[in-house]
This record gives C-alpha cells, sequence and structure tokens, in this order.
C-alpha cells in the first residue's frame, strides 16, 4: 500500500493537504499480551515502555484502561514523561464505563474520574474524552436525559460521544451535541440490523473516527446479532445499583458470554482492513477534517498489532509519506515494506511489494 495523491480536488489542485498539524492518528491502548514479539520487541530492552515505544511511530494512543477504572493521578503524571519524546502526542482516553454504562453513577464516582484527566488536561496532553455507549444504549426518552446530563457533568472536558446504534444518527442528537461542544465519533463497526453506518460528521472542534473491524461472527461476544438484539432494551430494565449477573460473576456490559461454544474476547478485534476497505475512511477522515480543528483515528482493531498496521497505512496515505515501522511488525506483515522509511534490518524471503 503505497502513498497516493488525493484524486479529489476539494483542498486544492495539489491534492492532499499538506499542513497535518490538526490530524493525530494511532491504536487504542497499547497493553496486549499478544503484542509482544510482533509490535513490541522481544526480549524487551532494559527500561522500555510501551508508550514511549509507540510514541515513536504515533502522534496519539487511545486510553483503554480509564474505561474500566478512573486514571490515578500518578499513571498520569508517568505517561506524560514517558511521550516527552514526542511533542506533538497527545492523549484522548475512554470516560470510566459507571457513567456510560450504568444509569446511576455518583458524585464520587466523578471526582475519582476526573483525577488523571485533571493531571492530562493541566499539561494540555488531554486531546479528547471519549464517552462510549454500547449497542444497547438506544436513543428514548430516557437515555437522551442520562446523556444530556453527563454533557453537562464534564463539559468542562473536550468530549466525543460514541454510539452504536442506529437511532442517534438524528438531528436532536447532533443539536445537543453542538449544544454542549461535543464531538460525534464517527466509526466503522459490523452493521447488524440497527447498527450505526460509517459516518463523517462533526459536531465540535473536534474531528473523531474509530475504527473496530468488520467481525461480524464475533462483534457482539454472545453467539450472534440474535442475543444481542434481544438486550435491546436492556437500559430501560436496568435499575439503580444493579448490574447484569452471569454465572455469578458482575458484569458492567450489555451482552452476556457466549452461552454455546465460548468466543475468545480477542477475536472480536482480529481483523484488517485491506487498502480498499481503508480508502472510504480516507475521504471521510478528510472531510472531517475541512471542518474540526483537531481530528483523531484510532484503531481499535489490537489483535496481532493489525491496529497498527492500519494506522501506519492510513498515516503514509493521508500524509502522502512513507512512515517509520517497528521493526518486530516486518516479520508479520511485510507488506509494510512497501510503506516504510527504512529497509528492514534483516534480509527478508518476502517479495517487497
Amino acid at each position: 500500500m503505497a502513498p497516493r495523491k488525493n484524486s479529489s480536488q476539494k483542498n486544492g489542485s495539489s491534492g492532499r493537504r499538506t499542513d497535518q498539524s490538526d490530524l493525530r492518528i494511532g491504536p487504542a491502548g497499547w497493553a496486549y499480551k499478544d503484542w509482544a514479539g510482533v509490535v513490541y520487541p522481544a526480549p524487551r530492552p532494559k527500561g522500555f515502555h510501551e508508550a514511549t515505544y509507540l510514541a515513536e511511530f504515533f502522534d496519539t494512543i487511545e486510553i483503554n484502561t480509564s474505561f474500566y477504572r478512573p486514571l490515578r493521578i500518578e499513571q498520569a503524571e508517568q505517561w506524560i514523561d514517558r511521550v516527552a519524546g514526542n511533542p506533538r502526542f497527545m492523549f484522548t482516553a475512554k470516560l470510566w464505563q459507571r457513567f456510560t454504562h450504568d444509569p446511576s453513577p455518583n458524585l464520587a464516582d466523578e471526582r475519582e474520574v476526573r483525577l488523571g484527566f485533571d493531571v492530562l488536561r493541566e499539561q494540555a496532553k488531554l486531546g479528547a474524552v471519549l464517552l462510549q455507549f454500547p449497542f444497547a444504549f438506544q436513543r428514548n426518552k430516557e437515555t437522551f436525559i442520562h446523556l444530556k446530563g453527563l454533557l453537562r457533568r464534564f463539559a468542562d472536558y473536550p468530549l466525543v460521544v460514541e454510539f452504536r446504534h442506529a437511532t442517534w444518527r438524528a438531528p436532536k442528537t447532533f443539536e445537543l451535541l453542538r449544544e454542549y461542544r461535543a464531538g460525534f465519533c464517527n466509526i466503522d463497526q459490523p452493521v447488524i440490523g440497527r447498527s450505526l453506518e460509517p459516518s463523517a460528521e462533526v459536531t465540535s472542534e473536534i474531528g473523531y473516527v474509530r475504527l473496530h473491524g468488520r467481525r461480524y461472527d464475533t462483534w457482539f461476544e454472545a453467539g450472534g446479532p440474535r442475543e444481542a438484539r434481544s438486550r435491546a432494551n436492556a437500559w430501560s430494565e436496568h435499575r439503580a445499583g444493579e448490574h447484569w449477573q452471569d454465572g455469578g460473576e458482575t458484569r458492567h456490559d450489555f451482552f452476556p458470554e457466549n452461552e454455546g461454544v465460548p468466543i475468545p474476547a480477542f477475536e472480536r478485534y482480529n481483523y484488517l482492513y485491506s487498502e480498499k476497505e481503508l480508502l472510504p475512511w480516507v475521504e471521510r477522515v478528510e472531510d472531517i477534517r475541512a471542518t474540526a480543528k483537531q481530528t483523531y483515528v484510532v484503531t481499535n482493531n489490537h489483535y496481532l498489532g493489525k491496529g497498527i498496521v492500519n494506522a501506519l497505512q492510513l498515516i503514509s496515505i493521508l500524509k502522502n509519506t512513507k512512515v517509520a515501522v517497528p521493526e518486530p511488525l516486518r516479520a508479520t506483515y511485510p507488506a509494510l515494506n512497501e510503506i516504510a522509511t527504512d529497509p528492514p534490518l534483516a534480509p527478508t524471503l518476502f517479495p517487497m511489494q
């Protein structure tokens, strides 16, 4: 996948935009065991840290851990130090799921979740806070009020909202987001039933794109779309202080584990986009950048570094340049040699095309 000129003349006769200061592309998270020896070197050198390593190749990473538990002050401080070698680097971070998957967060939860975010913001390293809602979070009176409350509660942060159900793609939604200067997250996901389809919406100064992959067979982690759709009204049935109980384990999402043959969790994100699949998103990102002041593109198809591969490919296409490639990644994905700034350190048996 070589760098290419944009045939569109939207941004001038020379084709693709030359000013890339507003565009940041990177992966979702970095703490994946399956990245050892694929994305990261093995063995790791002394003092190695994943964020420092990734900041050599990307200008952003979306923090995943903040979705499962609030980011601690010391974590935020350490991570800022880790990426200091890249002055353009900005974090984005998911809001704690207690606010997006549970209708009853309290003031103590808010105080706790703000601690780490405030450190990132004070050091000008917080590009966006992502409110990621599940497919079962459909637009109705109750959910609309809940969303509005969150937008008001965290209005001092640069917010972006990710919906997965198509009911939210409506004028009232966009009006609400604009009112609170919150961005709309444009996603690529398996489109099943009322799943939100690809878009290029901009409702604030922040443009945001997330690519999840297209694993239709594993996306809902519940044996298929039928089981997922049966949970479509879960939010309205979900009462304060309760969580789904599945096999004695308290869960904080709306989809139970597969009741038949278990599907490994990583399979949900085990997907590599082809060039043909990426090119429409290149055009959408260009459309988003035409309106937004800052644009983030996050690849969440993380299994075995596939999101890293696609992020590098998107950088190469959108910036029309070759890119630095993590050396371990070449062995698994030799096609990256085509867009790499440097040849592989060791000879390869694979053709360079």
